[in-house]
């Protein structure tokens, strides 16, 4: 049956991209329009979004709209937007006091409060509009004060009388604490009986938290990763409220939207190829290597990586590991991503060390991700923990076998390869330590040398499929079963 969904995120690409989130929040809202289902989704106005050539009208009824946060008065307008490339609309909130800054998000003290306005904004257009959803879909810690709202402060509107809401953990690791001095601000007018007793003990506010709490359905994005969240190794102080709302936690792995990553038809490469043409992988390979001035050559494989450059992402254990690697292997290295400072340092510092055989661009570039994944022969995902990851399902379709490690969606996504059975879809490596990533690497360099085993590898990867349209359905169900 057709639902009514409010779909909250801080990101959704193309229009604003800083992780996986807008990449997930883009193809879900695209996914459910296609299936028929009714689905407002809305997203801050942010002062980056490129607006040139975007179809974007005003809601006229939603303009210069009136919110107090706390002490402090702001006007919100909205204006709608179509997804290029789709018949779905999404409502931009603008408020340039609040999100016209030049990047998504700050380090500013008071960043919550640009996502209380946010999430007061969505709710309060959806009751000038007069949609009453069947679902509140909020998303990690920027809106997850929704589902305490919808029992609290906006409980006297028959509006959302039948409402439920769905709280989705992309990155436990961000949560939104605030100090005390910003309850009024959370509560809205509802009393202090409603935040959490830790909280009030502990002097701060932890907004994620009160998501866990109050949402009617807790998703987050592979199976692995909801089970390793109840854990205290990956919990990040959260384990005990997940384990308490263990009942109400699923885990749905996330999809690949396929219409923009697939070798067979990917706008940023001049030529395409799928799992029997893999000659034209080869010549795509050669040509990058030539833009980048790397050295080549038949048994030389090339390693990409594209992430953000943060501790997650495993990059500690790259400090001992690749180093004595590169000085006894034959193999090149393409890296792409930005972060902390010390982890740029080290990748450029490599790229200095060995310019033929090691090329880092800081910072990100679609069409540079892209041909990394078309012309790479493997990628790198060490993570110390990953909710879902989507670069190693991409790999899998560009015939770039994933190095990864077993945790999270990475170990729901990625198969270890065994050459006497021939089955596999990549080198998977269990310890967190520097003799593990580097075990994966020599185990992956020295399999590359083996060209049967090697193709069996590939094609097997390139016959998977992680096709939003099938893992949407989940979400549908599990939303089905709410409104049930």
């Amino acid at each position: 049956m057709p639902l009514r969904i409010c779909f909250l995120t801080a990101e959704m690409a193309p229009f604003a991209k800083a992780g996986g989130l807008a990449d997930v929040s883009g193809a879900l809202v695209k996914f459910l329009h296609a299936a028929g289902h009714d689905i407002r989704l809305f997203l801050p106005g942010h002062a980056s979004i490129q607006r040139a050539g975007l179809e974007i009208y005003p809601v006229e009824f939603l303009q210069d709209v009136p919110v107090t946060i706390g002490t402090h008065a702001y006007h919100y307008s909205v204006q709608t937007a179509r997804i290029p490339g789709t018949p779905t609309f999404v409502y931009l909130i603008d408020c340039p006091a609040m999100f016209g800054g030049p990047s998504i998000y700050t380090a500013d003290p008071d960043e919550y409060r640009r996502y209380l306005l946010f999430t007061h904004a969505a709710l309060q257009s959806c009751q000038r509009m007069g949609f009453a959803p069947q679902i509140v879909h909020c998303n990690d810690w920027h809106t997850a004060i929704a589902p305490l709202w919808l029992k609290s402060i906006y409980k006297w509107d028959q509006l959302f009388a039948a409402t439920k809401s769905v709280f989705t953990i992309h990155n436990l690791g961000y949560q939104g604490v605030i100090g005390p001095a910003a309850a009024a601000e959370v509560l809205g007018g509802a009393g202090l009986e409603v935040l959490h007793q830790d909280d009030l003990r502990g002097g701060r506010i932890n907004l994620l938290r009160h998501g866990l709490l109050y949402a009617d359905l807790l998703t987050t994005v592979s199976p692995t990763y909801a089970r390793e969240i109840q854990t205290a190794e990956y919990g990040a102080g959260l384990d005990d409220t997940l384990r308490a709302r263990s009942s109400a936690l699923i885990g749905i792995l996330n999809g690949v939207d396929y219409a923009d990553w697939d070798p067979r038809n990917d706008r940023h490469l001049p030529r395409h190829y799928g799992a029997n043409q893999l000659g034209v992988k080869a010549g795509l390979k050669q040509e990058f290597l030539e833009r980048m001035k790397l050295q080549g050559g038949e048994r030389r494989p090339l390693i990409g990586v594209i992430t953000r450059l943060t501790a997650q992402k495993g990059l500690d254990l790259l400090f001992d590991a690749l180093p004595p690697l590169l000085a006894t292997r034959e193999f090149e290295l393409a890296v792409l991503g930005s972060g902390e400072a010390q982890y740029e340092a080290f990748f450029a510092g490599l790229a200095r060390q060995y310019p033929d055989r090691v090329a880092f661009h800081r910072g990100f570039n679609d069409e540079l991700a892209h041909w990394i994944e078309a012309a790479s022969d493997m990628f790198l995902m060490p993570s110390r923990y990953e909710p879902c990851g989507l670069n190693q399902m991409y790999s899998l379709r560009y015939g770039t076998a994933p190095i990864v490690r077993r945790t999270g969606g990475l170990a729901d996504s990625v198969q270890h390869f065994d050459a006497a059975s021939g089955t596999g879809t990549g080198i998977v490596f269990n310890d967190y330590n520097g003799p593990g990533v580097t075990w994966a690497i020599n185990t992956a360099l020295d399999l590359y040398q083996q060209k049967g085993a090697w193709r069996r590898l590939v094609q097997n990867g390139m016959a998977q499929d992680f096709s939003w349209s099938r893992q949407v359905q989940q979400y549908v169900e599990a939303y089905e079963r709410l409104v049930r």
